[in-house]
């Protein structure tokens, strides 16, 4: 009997701080819970039957409220609740804002001989995005990523991906990104075209990119935070290395997954530590 339910964020972390709350359909409150460490509420107090009116609150994400029928039973499963950041489906404040390689991530996912997958990051990277005050289509964004950064945790690995056989840092030692355009693909979710240099190679590329909130800092300062994806064929960037196996199998797979998790500084530069 009671009340149960799992809050998440969009991405699927848990909201600890989060708090339930049902009334009926008076408006008095019959039912308060708050949820724990992994998102998750649970409470024993039997409803009795009827509809209800539960509301779903957190510090720092906008409130979502949603009807419910508790049966015979005095049972009433939510499941999972989603909770969008506070200003999620607002813009971030115009002007130019400073990509926080300390709070964010350049990763890559490439296939391992058809079974599983290999992770990669990039740690030395910086970047700039300019949120245009009037028409967010004219927003700008450009990165520079360090080559030689990469990381997979096995260092004989990242000694043969910074050679000619595929980065070759020394020829090439900066990856960069620098957007010519952006189309809304939702409230808070838009495409991100721009070009991409790698390998000495210059391409159109296209971001999948969702906005995730702002919020205020410890330091004083605003953040906005953001996820973007793409996929990146190698052999549209001269990186055409690969063995084949027995089974005919490429021991590397052809498609590298890109995954961008983006927090940035309002402000042309980041705060001093």
């Amino acid at each position: 009997m009671g009340l149960s339910a799992k809050i998440r964020t969009r991405d699927g972390w848990a909201v600890s701080h989060a708090v339930v709350t049902v009334t009926d359909m008076t408006g008095t409150q019959v039912l308060r819970a708050e949820a724990d460490a992994d998102g998750a509420v649970r409470d024993a107090t039997a409803l009795a039957p009827g509809a209800y009116t539960v509301i779903v609150t957190a510090l720092g994400y906008a409130p979502v409220a949603s009807s419910a029928l508790v049966t015979a039973s005095g049972r009433a499963e939510l499941g999972a609740v989603t909770l969008s950041r506070q200003g999620g489906t607002e813009l971030p404040p115009p002007g130019p804002w400073t990509i926080d390689p300390a709070h964010s991530s350049v990763g890559a996912v490439a296939q391992h001989l058809g079974i599983s997958s290999v992770h990669g990051r990039f740690t030395d990277f910086a970047g700039r995005i300019e949120i245009a005050p009037d028409e967010v289509e004219k927003s700008r964004v450009e990165a520079v990523i360090q080559a030689t950064s990469i990381d997979t945790g096995n260092g004989m690995r990242d000694g043969h991906l910074r050679s000619a056989d595929f980065l070759d840092v020394e020829k090439f030692p900066e990856i960069t990104y620098r957007s010519t355009g952006l189309t809304t693909a939702g409230s808070d979710r838009w495409t991100v075209h721009g070009e991409l240099t790698l390998h000495g190679v210059v391409r159109p590329v296209d971001l999948d990119l969702a906005y995730l909130g702002t919020g205020l800092d410890p330091w004083g300062g605003t953040r906005a935070a953001f996820r973007a994806t793409t996929e990146l064929r190698r052999e549209d960037f001269a990186m055409n290395y690969n063995q084949v196996l027995q089974a005919g199998i490429a021991a590397i797979g052809t498609t590298l997954k890109v995954e961008l998790d983006v927090q940035a500084v309002q402000g042309e530069s980041l705060p001093q530590a």
